[in-house]
């Protein structure tokens, strides 16, 4: 998809303040410092409407992007951040879970799991959660040009076994250095957009 037009349309913390027109949404889940905001920034080829920062927790809204007024990336804040407060953990909790079980406009949730390491115990909790609900993300292995090749493999291979997916094709490797993955990963939104 070609971007022509990217902005951010509202930081929201709470349900009243989510967009109230029926654009489909695509949804961006993942640990603090993942790259969620590399992600939507590699895809639409801006470096910075979405921010992204070195220091974990930064995100802690849901943020939603319009793309050329056809649909939206809603960033949510990482999960996994141990230096935010236990009650603000459980707050941010409450609110994404609200919002992606009775959030209509959802068409696709991306789960996105550092490629270099094995998946945490709160990427296999998130996986498991949502499969619960039925609400089947997209893996994306992030940071994959941090890796060699033999061991891009590997990943995709161990990723697949923590999550008990059926096979690693199942996951999506990515990188905003080398583009792998922004193809497919386009493919798959144009496919809930029709």
């Amino acid at each position: 998809m070609k971007v022509n037009k990217a902005e951010i349309v509202i930081s929201a913390v709470a349900e009243a303040q989510y967009p109230g027109d029926n654009l489909p949404e695509v949804v961006l889940l993942g640990r603090s410092n993942v790259g969620k905001s590399t992600f939507v920034n590699t895809l639409i080829e801006r470096r910075s409407l979405a921010r992204t920062s070195q220091q974990p927790g930064k995100t802690q809204t849901m943020n939603f992007y319009q793309i050329n007024d056809l649909f939206r990336f809603v960033d949510m804040p990482g999960y996994g951040y141990a230096k935010a407060s236990k009650s603000e953990r459980d707050k941010w909790g409450k609110m994404i879970e609200k919002y992606l079980r009775q959030r209509e406009n959802v068409v696709m949730i991306f789960q996105l799991i550092d490629s270099r390491h094995e998946p945490s115990e709160d990427d296999l909790l998130m996986y498991e959660w949502l499969t619960y609900y039925e609400l089947n993300p997209v893996i994306i292995g992030t940071k994959a040009d941090k890796i060699s090749r033999i061991n891009q493999k590997k990943s995709m291979n161990q990723i697949a076994k923590t999550l008990n997916l059926k096979n690693s094709r199942e996951v999506i490797l990515f990188s905003s250095e080398t583009k792998l993955g922004k193809e497919e990963s386009w493919k798959l939104i144009e496919s809930v957009l029709k």
